[in-house]
């Protein structure tokens, strides 16, 4: 549900408490198995890899498993499977666009799972390039406010995160309430985040995401709801690894539905 900081907010809160534990789990152990595929299985000398498992490490995926990710994608162990990135271009309620990442080993049932999630949910399948030219690729970095440094709780301010990151291709960050977004060019996301790592400062995750370059506004409650209900079903399926959607719902939109 990334694209836009107030979905961003309520993707982590989302995130912290997801029940769906075992099916995050899953994403990220193929995040793990596709960087270890494409770069090689050393953390060292690919970054990919490195905040891949990261990621997983701050969603508590068992090392185990992290490792046995990383052998299969780097080919020192059995079992691996072959992936492919596929996107679909999704219009949901009230003209928002979505954009659904899809990595499968079966294209087949991937493009029928989709379909008929969307079809069912109040979405249209979309024409190839209508809704991509409505998203940019960025390097997306999640700075935690409240961080530990020597077993000491400390804050980080939104001036700390900038001084750091400046220099390193920054271009802008966005305050998510518990967090805030540092936004840089997709080619730029280990640079922030490496500058960020120098300056003491602590990350959740650094990934390239695609973010919406222009905002549909969703003003109604029950508006709100049907794009939640769509997001939430497409990104249940196992072979989806990320939804992306333009809506900007305001604080309060959000906030009646919370309650």
């Amino acid at each position: 549900m990334s694209g836009h900081s107030k979905w961003a907010t309520t993707k982590h809160k989302k995130a912290a408490i997801d029940a769906k534990r075992g099916k995050l789990f899953a994403k990220l152990i193929k995040n793990i198995e596709i960087a270890a595929k494409m770069g090689g299985p050393d953390p060292a000398g690919n970054p990919t890899l490195f905040d891949a498992i990261q990621k997983a490490k701050k969603q508590s995926v068992p090392n185990k498993n992290i490792d046995s990710a990383v052998k299969r994608g780097g080919g020192l162990e059995g079992g691996g499977v072959d992936y492919e990135t596929i996107m679909y271009e999704v219009y949901g309620p009230q003209g928002v666009a979505l954009l659904v990442e899809c990595l499968t080993d079966n294209r087949n049932r991937a493009a029928m799972e989709v379909r008929t999630a969307v079809t069912r949910n109040g979405g249209t399948m979309a024409d190839p390039g209508s809704v991509s030219r409505l998203f940019s690729r960025k390097g997306v970095v999640v700075v935690p406010k409240q961080q530990e440094k020597d077993g000491a709780a400390s804050a980080v301010t939104e001036d700390m995160v900038l001084e750091a990151t400046l220099d390193a291709g920054a271009e802008e960050v966005n305050d998510l309430g518990d967090s805030f977004e540092v936004q840089s060019e997709a080619s730029d996301v280990v640079a922030v985040r490496t500058a960020l790592q120098d300056a003491g400062i602590d990350y959740d995750s650094a990934d390239v995401q695609f973010v919406a370059t222009m905002d549909i506004p969703v003003t109604e409650a029950a508006a709100a709801e049907k794009v939640f209900r769509l997001v939430d079903v497409v990104d249940d399926l196992d072979d989806v690894q990320n939804v992306f959607t333009n809506a900007d719902i305001p604080d309060e939109v959000l906030e009646s539905i919370d309650a």
